[in-house]
């Protein structure tokens, strides 16, 4: 399990992957997931190099929103079935909870990346790229998608990667702990009537629109919308007494920054705020 060269303070416009492609434009940094011929499944060095890409996000300003998708028309069908699966009924404990750790790294590295991530799901969408999807911030889903937590299909736990603890809170328990239990695939239109999607859209057009969404909020005030991100992960957490405090003082930073006079100048002098991200 080599990790690739990029470390993780690479700025964005330097990060060279190889085993994903990476695109820049407008502020939206665009990740797709790039085996099309095996609906693009993880590797070993396929999990570091993406954990290496958010951890990297912190440290790029001009990046402000990114996008995850998939070539060929399929999201990810999960971790490879022999670059993966095979070489792990080899490893002992220690080698597997290395593994594991090393997977749950990512999803850390995803929920910490102070850009809003939004996920553009077409086709299969299986097992750890269900959780890449679910991990994001946001997720459009295309007509005919198709989701499965498929875990418990290959004998393990449907507790892979956070996912106990964050699908149902995105779809609710009881339909979280069906997907889980059973590894059945969720439909599209499951996925958007259960809030997994927060929209459907023609296959053709699921990149276009979730690249329009991520130039949306990259358009915005940054430092508030890393807060927001920051504030629904810390939230989960708290109590509502809690979370109101907390929400004050991160709200009262806000206002410290030019963006917000820039929003006031704005709206008095009846123009559209053109934020910059201080």
């Amino acid at each position: 399990m080599s990790r690739p060269a990029n470390p993780v303070t690479l700025p964005l416009a330097e990060f060279v992957p190889q085993h994903f492609l990476l695109s820049v434009a407008d502020g939206v940094a665009t990740v797709t997931l790039n085996r099309p011929e095996r609906k693009n499944p993880l590797t070993f060095d396929g999990y570091r190099e993406l954990t290496d890409f958010f951890r990297a996000c912190a440290f790029d300003d001009s990046v402000k929103s990114v996008v995850v998708t998939g070539a060929g028309g399929n999201f990810s069908s999960g971790g490879d079935v022999f670059e993966i699966i095979g070489p792990l009924v080899q490893m002992d404990t220690k080698g597997l909870t290395a593994f594991t750790r090393m997977t749950g790294d990512l999803v850390k590295a995803m929920r910490a990346c102070p850009q809003p991530i939004v996920a553009a799901v077409e086709g299969i969408c299986a097992g750890a790229g269900a959780i890449i999807a679910m991990a994001s911030d946001m997720r459009l889903g295309a007509a005919g998608a198709k989701v499965a937590f498929l875990f418990n299909k290959v004998g393990l736990a449907g507790c892979d990667m956070g996912a106990c603890a964050i699908l149902p809170r995105i779809i609710g328990q009881s339909r979280a702990s069906e997907l889980l239990y059973t590894g059945r695939f969720m439909t599209a239109e499951e996925g958007e009537r259960w809030g997994f999607f927060s929209r459907l859209v023609a296959p053709d057009a699921v990149l276009r629109e979730a690249q329009s969404l991520a130039r949306q909020v990259a358009e915005g005030p940054t430092f508030a919308n890393t807060m927001t991100k920051r504030m629904l992960a810390m939230e989960w957490a708290m109590s509502v007494e809690e979370a109101i405090e907390a929400e004050a003082v991160a709200q009262a930073l806000c206002m410290t920054t030019a963006d917000f006079v820039r929003a006031f100048e704005a709206f008095s002098g009846k123009a559209k705020p053109v934020f910059q991200g201080n």
